[in-house]
């Protein structure tokens, strides 16, 4: 898709740093992060809504996120990792990663 800014990224018309990057997906920060770690996860393949995206890119899509959601837990000393699948900013199928830490909420 020639004007979409994912297939940009992918291509490396725009430059980014990836995180992770096998045959099928890859993985960069997000540009305006809500919290630190933000992390998209994007199939190479252009395909504009999650459920478009093939069985076996999927597969590797979805196991591309647990393997970072994971390593994002540990480097930010997070309670977990928030996955979010919105689309409609930029329409290519892509997970939001978002380290996020629990509350203290016990009183002393």
């Amino acid at each position: 898709m020639p004007d979409c800014i994912f297939c940009k990224i992918v291509s490396g018309e725009i430059p980014t740093h990836f995180m992770y990057e096998n045959e099928f997906v890859v993985a960069f920060p997000d540009i305006k992060p809500v919290k630190p770690g933000h992390t998209l996860v994007i199939p190479k393949e252009h395909h504009s809504w999650f459920y478009e995206v093939p069985k076996d890119i999927a597969n590797e899509w979805f196991s591309a996120a647990q393997f970072l959601a994971l390593k994002l837990k540990e480097d930010h000393k997070a309670d977990y990792v928030q996955l979010s699948i919105v689309g409609k900013d930029v329409p290519h199928a892509h997970l939001h990663l978002i380290p996020q830490t629990l509350r203290n909420t016990s009183t002393l």
